[in-house]
């Protein structure tokens, strides 16, 4: 009988030794918010050559609102106005024929028109240009809400991390849903991967006092009528990320 190889395993199959840095950014103040869905529903969503990952055969559809902080290019300074931004993303997570683990985005919203565009040039992904405003009050809420461009729908969370933060641990649903370190993306029917690198979440339960979760509607999935199935929080990470490369499995 096959053993199927770990994540970790995985995630060292999908490394490229000759790849350099492109850009730095640090992720911070992330929610994710998963619901359990139909392996079906999602499978007949990817593209040829994706394959949907599961854990234990149970699939997840998450919504992620976080802060994109300090991004920059390799070498270069941050820009006030267009290093630092809101972005929230609707996601799953899949694997290509080899097994090599990352996540497929169904959407990405942010409220920099300049890292929309930039992003749906580089690295082929949708992302779509929304109002956002996030902040933090003096009991450490976090108060996040985004209004997608052309399409009057709003989104709305608050919420905080619980201590204690702890690494994920490889083989656990945290490990399997937040340590994912290649993203998949298409254009004219072609594949491409791109990888980026940090070291693993600080993470812990997350206190959610509003949430929704319309980015499924926007994305041509029925909402779920209940609150997210897992709720989870992590202060951030600093990122380096790679180039994206057409992908050959």
């Amino acid at each position: 009988m096959r053993v199927r190889p770990t994540l970790e395993d995985r995630k060292r199959m999908c490394q490229r030794p000759n790849d350099v840095v492109v850009m730095h950014q640090e992720w911070e103040h992330l929610l994710f918010l998963h619901w359990e869905v139909s392996p079906e529903l999602l499978e007949s969503t990817l593209p040829q050559g994706l394959h949907l990952d599961t854990y234990e055969g149970r699939a997840f559809l998450g919504i992620v609102p976080f802060y994109m902080n300090r991004v920059r290019p390799r070498f270069c300074p941050t820009v006030p106005g267009i290093s630092d931004f809101l972005e929230m993303n609707l996601r799953t997570y899949v694997h290509d024929d080899s097994g090599c683990p990352g996540v497929w985005f169904y959407s990405l919203d942010a409220n920099q028109a300049l890292a929309v565009g930039l992003a749906r040039r580089l690295f082929r992904l949708p992302y779509q240009h929304a109002q956002m405003t996030a902040s933090i009050d003096s009991d450490g809420w976090v108060h996040y809400a985004s209004r997608r461009a052309w399409t009057g729908v709003n989104s709305n969370y608050i919420y905080r991390g619980q201590s204690p933060c702890a690494q994920t641990v490889e083989g656990t649903l945290e490990y399997f849903l937040a340590e994912r370190y290649l993203l998949y993306s298409q254009r004219d029917g072609e594949l491409f991967s791109g990888r980026v690198h940090h070291t693993p979440y600080p993470i812990s339960a997350a206190q959610v006092r509003q949430q929704d979760s319309h980015l499924f509607m926007l994305s041509g999935f029925e909402s779920p009528q209940r609150p997210a199935d897992l709720a989870h929080y992590s202060k951030g990470v600093k990122v380096d990320v790679f180039p994206l490369r057409r992908h050959r499995p």
